[in-house]
């Protein structure tokens, strides 16, 4: 079993995102002088960014055979905004749906998305990555990481994109609650690491579950959310150090 510690840094951050905007920290970007090979220089609360040795994302490869027990999904219709943070497109959840992993418990607070993706799977990209953001009582992070291959429409990503705000800063209210388990998939059979938020400050002590499945969506759905952002919203993938990955 994996022992989970509380850890004060990742207690500050537990109302962030994996991906949310350091208010009052120096801003940073995906590109130039403000891209991920120079986040820990533009803000003293970023130097776990150059120095930490459990950073994510990563390649998924080396794999470490275990006893992984299967993740237990208590996820309910929750979503209530979807918001465009500069970053990523966010959707926040309403308190009520959590994850179970070996007897511990995390809510669910919000899903967003990369593209292409962070994580790669042996050295492979996929064109488009979604993170569960949970948190448990103390304010330790979980990630539950799910690829997107390109193929039919995303069941739950056609209701939500159709109010994803184009504009850094905005954010529209959802017509109704919407279920997240309508948008992975039905093999839910996970790999597991330690490592750390994939933006500033970069912050180590979170517990991250890659889904071995992808899900899938399609051409137009990757397409416009690649469109909204712009740019490649994807931290490159950092050593993976002495960390195990366990299949």
């Amino acid at each position: 079993m994996h022992k989970i510690k509380s850890n004060t840094c990742v207690l500050a951050v537990a109302a962030m995102t994996v991906t949310a905007i350091a208010h009052g920290g120096a801003h940073w970007g995906y590109s130039g002088e403000t891209g991920p090979e120079n986040w820990g220089q533009l803000d003293a609360d970023y130097v776990t960014c150059a120095t930490g040795t459990k950073q994510s994302p990563i390649d998924l490869a080396n794999f470490v055979e275990a006893d992984l027990k299967p993740i237990d999904f208590a996820y309910e219709p929750g979503t209530t905004e979807i918001l465009n943070n500069g970053h990523t497109v966010q959707i926040n959840y309403a308190a009520g749906s959590s994850i179970t992993v070996d007897g511990h418990v995390f809510e669910l607070k919000q899903f967003h998305f990369h593209a292409p993706s962070e994580n790669t799977i042996n050295g492979k990209h996929f064109p488009m990555e979604s993170y569960l953001v949970h948190a448990d009582k103390d304010g330790n992070l979980a990630v539950v990481a799910v690829m997107f291959e390109m193929g039919r429409n995303n069941a739950l990503l056609s209701p939500l994109w159709m109010k994803m705000p184009g504009k850094a800063g905005d954010k529209n209210a959802l017509p109704k609650p919407y279920d997240v388990s309508a948008m992975l998939p039905s093999d839910r059979d996970y790999y597991r690491f330690d490592g750390s938020l994939t933006t500033p400050p970069c912050s180590e002590g979170v517990l991250w579950f890659v889904i071995k499945q992808p899900a899938i969506a399609s051409k137009p759905q990757i397409d416009q959310f690649t469109k909204v952002m712009g740019y490649p919203n994807n931290r490159p993938v950092q050593p993976v150090n002495a960390r195990e990955v366990l299949k």
